[in-house]
C-alpha cells in the first residue's frame, strides 16, 4: 500500500458488515480506520494528526445516528466527504456534499462510489 493511499474511516456497528467493507476497501489499496460507532469515529475525527479522506457511515447507528455523526464530523472537518450507507436509501435526504449508497451494495458499486467521491 502506498504511503499516500487515501484514508477512509468506516463507521458500522455490525461487525460482519464492517469486516466485509474493510476487506473490499483494503483490496482497493485504501488505508482503513475502523469504528464500531460514533464515539470511536469522533476520536479519529478529533485527532488532527489523523488523515481522513472520506468517512463512510451506516445511517442506523446506536446512540448517535449517522446523520448526527456527519454533522459533528463536519464541525471538526468542514470539507470531509461523507458517504452514507443505508438499507432505506430511497427515503433519505442527503445534505449537500454528502453521498449515499444503498445496502446491500456490490463490491463494484462500493468501489465505483468511493473512487467517484475521491476523484
Amino acid at each position: 500500500m502506498s504511503a499516500n493511499a487515501p484514508s477512509l474511516l468506516v463507521v458500522e456497528d455490525d461487525a460482519i458488515v464492517r469486516m466485509l467493507i474493510i476487506d473490499v476497501l483494503e483490496e482497493l489499496e485504501f488505508k482503513v480506520l475502523e469504528a464500531d460507532g460514533s464515539e470511536k469515529a469522533l476520536e479519529f475525527l478529533k485527532d488532527q494528526g489523523q488523515r481522513i479522506d472520506l468517512m463512510m457511515t451506516d445511517v442506523g447507528l446506536p446512540i448517535m445516528d449517522g446523520r448526527e455523526l456527519a454533522n459533528e464530523a463536519r464541525k471538526l472537518r468542514p470539507t470531509l466527504p461523507i458517504l452514507f450507507a443505508s438499507g432505506y436509501a430511497e427515503n433519505i435526504e442527503v445534505p449537500e456534499g454528502m453521498h449515499l449508497i444503498g445496502k446491500p451494495f456490490s463490491i463494484d458499486q462500493l468501489r465505483d462510489k468511493v473512487k467517484g467521491i475521491l476523484g
